[in-house]
This record gives structure tokens, sequence and C-alpha cells, in this order.
């Protein structure tokens, strides 16, 4: 079940760890005006946990320009995508995460499904989102989902420990 944020369920916010297995990366090509990708896969993969936006969230409730959902097993929040309308008539998706006990079950696929049709109500052109070249897992699903690479960004982590990961900027059309 997806619901809206509401000042009854903000607890649910950022209520499970974001933590993901890093596999590889992956190595993006732009040719001929267009991006396209390989894969590297890693001998040792590890683990990544991403740290909570530091966000006002009541902004995202009764707020026209922005929304966030939930994704609900039962009574168990597991999932959550978060986002806002930016000047390009693009939805950019600030925040998206599945618990990761729910991986793999199509829940992911729902809420980016329920992002396209608020994208669509509100009359804009497409989704929009920043994610790592080593989420190997995430580029993989973004392109499945007909995501395709707009740009991507060298100097984006260059000031962080993360300084080798390239932001890969992705973008679906409708």
């Amino acid at each position: 079940m997806i619901i809206e944020l509401t000042h009854q369920n903000i607890k649910d916010v950022n209520n499970f760890s974001q933590t993901f297995e890093v596999i590889g990366k992956i190595i993006p090509t732009f040719f001929d005006g267009k991006w396209t990708f390989t894969e590297h896969l890693y001998d040792k993969p590890y683990e990544k946990t991403y740290l909570d936006d530091e966000i006002n969230i009541d902004e995202y409730i009764n707020n026209k320009d922005k929304i966030l959902f939930f994704y609900y097993d039962n009574s168990e929040c597991v999932g959550q995508i978060r986002l806002s309308k930016i000047w390009n008539n693009n939805a950019l998706i600030e925040d998206f995460a599945v618990a990761k006990s729910h991986r793999n079950k199509g829940i992911g696929k729902q809420l980016i499904q329920k992002a396209i049709e608020w994208a669509k109500q509100r009359n804009l052109l497409g989704l929009m989102l920043e994610t790592q070249d080593n989420n190997l897992s995430a580029c993989r699903f973004y392109d499945k989902l007909s995501f395709v690479i707009g740009a991507v960004d060298v100097m984006y982590y260059a000031n962080f420990d993360t300084a080798d990961e390239k932001a890969v900027f992705w973008y679906m059309k409708f």
C-alpha cells in the first residue's frame, strides 16, 4: 500500500537503514550524443550506508510541488520516495529507498510508478534523479525501467572521502 506523508505517519520518514551492497560500478561513455555504460564488477563487494538528508519534512505535507510517499507492507513502512517539481519541468526524485529486507519484490517499481503518476498529474515532462556510479544495483534498476543517463559529474563528490565516485544523472521522459 502506498500512502502520502501526513502528520500522522511522519514518524516513518527514514525509519530504516539505506544500506546497500556495492558490487561494482558502471563505466559511462558518451559517444555521438548518447550515454551508454558497461559494468565493472568488484572482486570483493562491500556495504555502504547513506546518511539521511537534513530537510524540513513539514514542507512535504500538503504542498502541490513536493511530496513524500511511503510503501507499507501491512503496517510496516518498507519504502519511500520523495519528489519535488523543479525548474526544468521534471519531477526530481530527491530520495528513494526500499528496506533491504524487501528489495527485489517490486516495491521500487511501484514507487516509481507512483512518482510517474504524480508528475503527470502536474503536467511535468519526466523524472530525474542522481545516484553514484558505484551503486550498480540502482543503476541497473533505473536502466531496466527505461531511465537514460543525461549527465555524469566527476566533481560532484570531489570534496568528500568518496571522491572516486561519480554522480550519474538519470532521466525518464514521458
